[in-house]
């Protein structure tokens, strides 16, 4: 699977340099020298970082090969990707990368398959997003409460949903 890390945008001076949308968590990781990122379209890349640079905010990033404005700005709108198992897991056993959740079944304590995680929705609170069996969805709020087994190894998680979560915006 692959993780958008950035996003190619306008091209700054006449030496090549970009600015780069940082859509990571770990930029010094994502964008270090030497980096070899994937790029959709596919035909734009594969694109190796020569160095980088911030400045007034943004990050400015040099790739070899690219050598003035011209070739930067055919870059611009190049989205930036690392294959998911290029990504370390995190430190923190309670912590999960996006790409980590989606995919495993849920389940509930009592062994009652849900359905399966389609996204993992990042707004005041996360939530996971469940694809019931009829194709149905259920947003899950992302606590320990409510999800209190996550078990990437074995493919599943396991929520605890209080009564009605699961048929909510169902038609009666």
């Amino acid at each position: 699977m692959r993780l958008v890390v950035g996003r190619i945008g306008r091209a700054h001076g006449i030496r090549g340099d970009v600015a780069v949308e940082v859509r990571t968590d770990d930029p010094g990781a994502r964008f270090a020298d030497g980096t070899v990122l994937l790029t959709d379209p596919a035909s734009a890349g594969p694109l190796t970082i020569s160095s980088t640079r911030n400045h007034s905010g943004r990050l400015l990033v040099r790739f070899e090969g690219v050598r003035d404005r011209n070739a930067a700005e055919a870059l611009r709108g190049t989205v930036l990707q690392v294959e998911s198992a290029d990504v370390a897991p995190l430190d923190d056993p309670d912590e999960f990368h996006d790409h980590e959740l989606i995919g495993l079944a849920v389940q509930t304590p009592d062994g009652t398959q849900v359905g399966e995680v389609t996204d993992v929705l990042h707004h005041a609170q996360d939530v996971l997003v469940v694809e019931r069996p009829g194709g149905e969805e259920a947003l899950v709020p992302f606590v320990g409460p409510l999800v209190p087994e996550i078990d990437v190894e074995a493919g599943r998680l396991v929520i605890d949903p209080p009564p009605g979560l699961l048929d909510l915006g169902k038609a009666e």
